[in-house]
């Protein structure tokens, strides 16, 4: 009876530590530093199978309870088959369509080899925008809420001080984006991570990618050799290169997707053909015809997502935006209205795209397609999570055609059209046109006062991306 319950905290004023303590760690015998080229597959397991739980999946009973006061009943495909080779001390390469589950497939592990072998600075997982890392943190101190977890969440945009302190805490897990951990790494006093022994990479192939590759490639020098490594995403390049950056070792390649570029089944996509001009008189009859809906748009430009916020906002729609030029409490401050119901529209670019688990999201609508068929997949994969029906809608111009066609291609399949009846359509005409007016002179206001006191917009009044010297915490501002 008392064995079972060994791992919890069972006092609020416990007398022993708590159950992750800082004892000098020893260095475990590693495999060789030979880094191989190949990846093993792991089998698919069997569709008919009973569903398992964590415990038989050989996760330890403090992080059961953990899993079970959070409502997770039973192991998702890439939690079923990444979690037991993981608990073998294997690298992973884990692919799994958006909302499948992969903090946890990752988290569990990493709790439980740190209950094994308590230290601090165990793991560091790196995420490449700052609302996911924020999200993993407060999954990591979730699942770590009954062993006394200690988790820092680093990110750009906010002050490098506190983050300082809590480094200084000694952590056991730091989630954090690159740019903003280099910053310390170089910087701040005394904080090292020569005794890691835990390296994740969440949207991995957003973070190999050429804009992340030198402070990766920093960071790579900065912990030890001798480590695990997991990457995991939706959708990863089979680049040599790529691997060889994140110093796998022997990897074990789990997939529960078939195709490349796999959406869940539960995901109904369709796609509009309309005339350029006419962009936003088709938006407006979608969001009407999903009107009280959960919705996200995901727009190209700072300045489209800004000025479709208003333009919604002007016909009484509930809409916020979220892209790279708010400061970083006006992002989060989006991010929870939403969350919390407050907003039932999202208007953002790609910086929402990737990893975000926002529960009951109804509907995706892509006002501009992404420039590649990768981004396509994330963005839709904010609806139809974990089991859910969802609708992603997409208006293709005759701009699109040749990027929405290499979007289908890679999915492997046609998309149905949505129907609509342009009759119905153009009777929202002549309101959009007085809205749209009321909005190019909010932007224009906005534009002005861009980077004073206050202002919405951060920055001077220039327009575009950073030029080549932007500051490395600015990287995961994935403005567009």
């Amino acid at each position: 009876m008392e064995s079972s319950k060994r791992r919890k905290i069972a006092h609020p004023v416990p007398k022993k530590k708590p159950v992750v303590e800082d004892p000098p760690a020893k260095s475990s015998p590693e495999p060789s530093d030979e880094e191989s080229a190949t990846v093993e597959e792991v089998p698919s397991a069997e569709e008919d199978a009973p569903k398992k739980t964590f415990k038989d999946l050989g996760v330890v009973d403090a992080l059961c309870e953990a899993c079970d006061a959070l409502g997770y009943k039973h192991p998702t495909p890439i939690q079923e088959r990444s979690i037991p080779i993981a608990l073998q001390g294997r690298d992973i390469i884990g692919l799994a369509e958006t909302g499948s589950g992969k903090t946890a497939a990752f988290a569990l592990p990493v709790l439980q080899a740190l209950l094994d072998k308590p230290q601090p600075l165990f793991g560091l997982v790196l995420a490449p925008t700052r609302e996911l890392a924020s999200q993993i943190g407060q999954a990591f101190e979730a699942l770590g809420s009954l062993i006394s977890l200690r988790c820092a969440v680093i990110v750009g945009g906010l002050d490098m001080v506190p983050q300082s302190i809590a480094l200084g805490k000694k952590p056991h897990i730091i989630v954090a984006t690159p740019g903003r951990l280099v910053d310390h790494l170089e910087k701040t006093k005394g904080f090292s991570l020569r005794t890691l022994k835990y390296l994740i990479m969440d949207e991995a192939d957003r973070l190999l990618d050429m804009d992340f590759g030198p402070s990766i490639d920093k960071i790579l020098k900065f912990i030890p050799r001798e480590r695990r490594t997991y990457l995991f995403s939706a959708t990863l390049s089979s680049k040599i290169e790529s691997l060889q950056r994140a110093s796998l070792r022997d990897p074990v390649r789990v997939s529960i997707s078939s195709n490349k570029y796999q959406t869940v089944s539960t995901l109904l996509q369709h796609y509009v053909f309309i005339p350029h001009p006419q962009k936003d008189t088709y938006l407006i009859y979608l969001v009407n015809e999903h009107a009280g809906q959960s919705t996200i748009i995901f727009t190209r430009t700072v300045w489209e997502t800004q000025r479709i916020a208003i333009l919604l906002r002007t016909l009484g729609f509930g809409a916020i935006p979220l892209h790279g030029q708010l400061s970083q409490s006006n992002r989060l401050g989006a991010l929870n209205k939403f969350r919390a119901g407050t907003r039932d529209i999202l208007v953002a670019t790609d910086v929402a795209a990737r990893g975000l688990d926002i529960p009951k999201v109804d509907v995706v609508l892509n006002l501009d397609l992404p420039q590649d068929s990768k981004t396509y997949i994330h963005r839709v994969g904010r609806t139809a999570r974990a089991g859910k029906s969802g609708v992603a809608i997409s208006l293709v111009t005759q701009y699109d055609v040749e990027i929405y066609l290499r979007i289908e291609a890679a999915l492997g399949k046609k998309l149905q059209e949505y129907p609509t009846v342009k009759e119905e359509v153009m009777t929202f005409q002549p309101r959009i046109e007085q809205a749209q007016r009321h909005a190019r002179n909010e932007m224009k206001n906005l534009t002005e006062d861009r980077g004073k006191k206050g202002s919405v917009l951060k920055g001077g009044k220039r327009s575009g991306r950073e030029g080549p010297k932007r500051r490395r915490d600015e990287m995961d501002k994935d403005e567009g």
